[in-house]
């Protein structure tokens, strides 16, 4: 019975450590950053507007005074990750469906009815990660000889793929920290 106990322990962690994986799959990642640019201000806003034109984005508002332009998209789940969230959540089902077959014998095979509940996971996980994302850029005041500085919040992994895509074209240049950095 110890070993039983114990297993049931293991699994019922099992599942709660995919219900965390579940919160951060979906968790909001806006971030801020600063870009420079040796460019003149015309030719990155203008490159980097078509860019995101490109990727699905559309402009939503622009504010000439405070020199900010706001994007708006619509984010989709990954399909890969909620398969293979179905797919841990019917395996963690199936392994709760057995330990409380060994536990309570009375209950014959219904425990084992339990991995039906595993594409759950991956539904869940499709409802909170579809959502209308926000980028904006701030066109900054010019810092010493560098023409363009350009205030960048957006979610992570898009200020990631600006960096990748049109850091060479555009000659962006920043810290850096979103490359290094491993979340």
């Amino acid at each position: 019975m110890p070993v039983l106990s114990s297993t049931l322990m293991l699994t019922l962690l099992m599942g709660v450590g995919l219900l965390f994986f579940l919160r951060a799959a979906s968790k909001d990642r806006t971030t801020v950053v600063e870009v420079c640019s040796s460019r003149p201000p015309l030719e990155v806003l203008d490159g980097l507007s078509n860019w995101l034109l490109q990727r699905g984005w559309r402009a939503v508002a622009g504010d000439p005074e405070r020199q900010l332009l706001r994007f708006e998209g619509q984010v989709q789940a990954s399909l890969p990750l909620a398969l293979l969230l179905s797919g841990l959540g019917a395996v963690g089902a199936a392994a709760l469906g057995l330990v409380l077959r060994q536990l309570l014998p009375s209950l014959q095979f219904w425990p084992l009815l339990l991995v039906l509940l595993g594409p759950l996971a991956g539904l869940l996980y499709r409802q909170r990660a579809r959502r209308q994302e926000a980028l904006e850029l701030r066109l900054m005041p010019p810092q010493g000889f560098v023409p363009t500085t350009l205030r960048l919040r957006a979610h992570r992994d898009e200020l990631i793929a600006i960096e990748q895509e049109l850091g060479r074209p555009l000659n962006l240049q920043s810290d850096g920290a979103l490359l290094s950095s491993p979340i």
